[in-house]
């Protein structure tokens, strides 16, 4: 094979992403891998390195990426109990769904639930150079889990420095072509929260609450913290706000209506709508199936369309 069968075979497997140079004995391959995850990369790197190989000469292939402008979004509560994880769950695949190239994070270090919710639990994430790969899902939608890297059942008693360096970990992964990050933060306003607007720099937040006044109060002191940290608030999602009878189809509020509006109006921020009390969100999210991956969702995808609209504005 000549040189220039061998330049003509990298460009075979790379096209414009690769650049050969032969010196002598040597054949130099610089490979832009920008916009590529881990995987494609990998079998990127080993088809160019085969295509460039020539009896006597020793082949060097070099990778390269330009770094991926990555914003965050985070999604808060200040309780537990208020369905923030499942949100974030469906938020991240409609978003997916909607054109954006979305992962996501379980930074509920002492809760983590994605992994059930993603269908992808008892799966590990590899690690390239001590940095994590996150691990695909049957959504499109690449997670990475502090419940994917302890026991199942056993309890994660850290103090404050460990949960954030764990954070760190998981949102200075490998995230590839991502562009976007939700971030399932856990409840309250403490040290993950805190390294999470102080470090990591969400572009905004969104904040989840029930309809009944103990949990606004709660999102109250949520929508402050990020305030006085100078992150923007995306919105509010009411949970949980109305239950239809599946018998005889009459709404009730059990837990009041039009409160997480009427808070959200009062701060002066969004309201990004409202999520049904309903059997079917549960039972589908607990089987790992979430309804925003079906055609017919019509309770997350137009909230994800207002999250995207607001990225897009700022």
């Amino acid at each position: 094979m000549s040189e220039m069968q061998v330049k003509d075979a990298v460009r075979a497997v790379a096209g414009d992403r690769a650049t050969v140079r032969i010196e002598g004995q040597r054949i130099g391959v610089v490979v832009d891998a920008t916009g590529l995850d881990a995987t494609a990369r990998d079998a990127l790197e080993a088809s160019v390195r085969m295509a460039a190989s020539l009896p006597g000469h020793e082949v060097r292939v070099v990778v390269t990426a330009e770094r991926v402008a990555r914003r965050i979004v985070a999604v808060a509560s200040g309780k537990g109990g208020v369905g923030k994880s499942t949100l974030s769950a469906n938020l991240a695949i409609a978003l997916a769904r909607a054109g954006r190239r979305t992962g996501l994070v379980d930074a509920d270090i002492y809760g983590p639930s994605q992994p059930r919710l993603m269908a992808v639990e008892g799966t590990r994430p590899q690690a390239r150079d001590k940095v994590l790969l996150p691990v695909a899902t049957p959504y499109g939608v690449p997670l990475l889990s502090m419940g994917q890297l302890v026991e199942p059942g056993r309890a994660i008693a850290w103090r404050g420095p460990m949960t954030a360096g764990a954070l760190g970990q998981l949102v200075d992964a490998d995230w590839g072509a991502t562009d976007t990050l939700v971030v399932d933060l856990p409840p309250g306003t403490g040290d993950v929260q805190l390294t999470m607007v102080q470090k990591h720099r969400p572009a905004g937040a969104v904040i989840v609450s029930t309809p009944q006044d103990l949990a606004l109060i709660d999102a109250r002191r949520a929508i402050d913290l990020f305030q006085k940290a100078g992150v923007p608030i995306i919105g509010l999602v009411e949970n949980m706000a109305g239950y239809a009878c599946p018998h005889c189809g009459e709404v009730s509020d059990p837990f009041g209506r039009g409160g997480a509006e009427a808070a959200a109006a009062e701060a002066g921020i969004a309201f990004l709508g409202r999520v049904p009390l309903d059997i079917a969100i549960r039972t589908a999210s607990d089987a790992g199936q979430p309804p925003a991956a079906t055609d017919d969702d019509r309770v997350f995808a137009p909230i994800a369309a207002q999250v995207a609209a607001w990225l897009a504005a700022h």
